[in-house]
């Protein structure tokens, strides 16, 4: 476990020092300040459409960061020491998805506040889009790390993370934007799912992306 904190605190710093923690908390402000500019002023439109707009707008800001979370460290060797100091691949990723849902998930959620306020949404709306945000955070930095252990190393591995992510990403955005209008709670079940299956396998998953890329 200490060392676990030791490689997440790491990761975190970086992070701060690269401004990784702000660049989706201002897109995802900047989106919500333009989407009524593009949809016009009516309220009841913007409440309609504003959390799925939302939904969106969290999805291609877990993107952002993308590739600065294997490739800079693939590059410059730093996963080869970790390798030879003994730490698995998979405890090294577990330790980068929680540093990396620190500084993108609780600074998104929070951003999503006075997003949602310039998108005129009530406040029933308002806290099933943080909850809803809350489960899926964790799966939409789980899959944006999946996708980076495996396109590092390839030319223009931010284009094509992206290719990559967003077809993965559909069911959950489909079962985020369905949690705002399900009173059932089905949705929010199926996204919980999603993301529980997502933080388990992308460890192990990118672990294995890391070792085949390594020979």
């Amino acid at each position: 476990m200490t060392m676990l904190w030791h490689l997440a605190r790491r990761d975190l710093a970086q992070s701060w020092r690269s401004a990784g923690l702000w660049l989706p908390v201002a897109f995802l402000l900047l989106v919500a300040s333009l989407y009524p500019f593009a949809v016009g002023p009516d309220a009841a439109l913007l409440a309609r459409t504003g959390g799925g707009m939302l939904w969106i707008a969290a999805l291609l800001a877990s993107l952002l960061p993308v590739d600065r979370l294997v490739a800079p460290d693939r590059d410059s060797g730093v996963l080869d020491q970790i390798a030879l100091r003994g730490i698995g691949e998979e405890m090294l990723l577990i330790a980068r998805l929680a540093a990396h849902w620190i500084g993108f998930g609780p600074p998104l959620m929070i951003a999503t506040l006075p997003a949602a306020a310039l998108l005129k949404l009530d406040g029933a709306t308002i806290l099933r889009l943080e909850i809803g945000l809350a489960i899926g955070t964790p799966a939409l930095a789980a899959l944006g790390l999946l996708v980076a252990t495996l396109t590092a190393g390839l030319r223009s591995s931010g284009a094509l993370a992206g290719l990559l992510a967003l077809p993965l990403a559909v069911p959950l955005l489909i079962f985020g934007a369905g949690t705002l209008g399900d009173g059932s709670g089905a949705a929010l079940k199926f996204l919980g799912a999603a993301s529980l299956m997502l933080v388990a396998i992308t460890p192990f998953a990118g672990g294995a992306a890391i070792r085949a890329g390594r020979e």
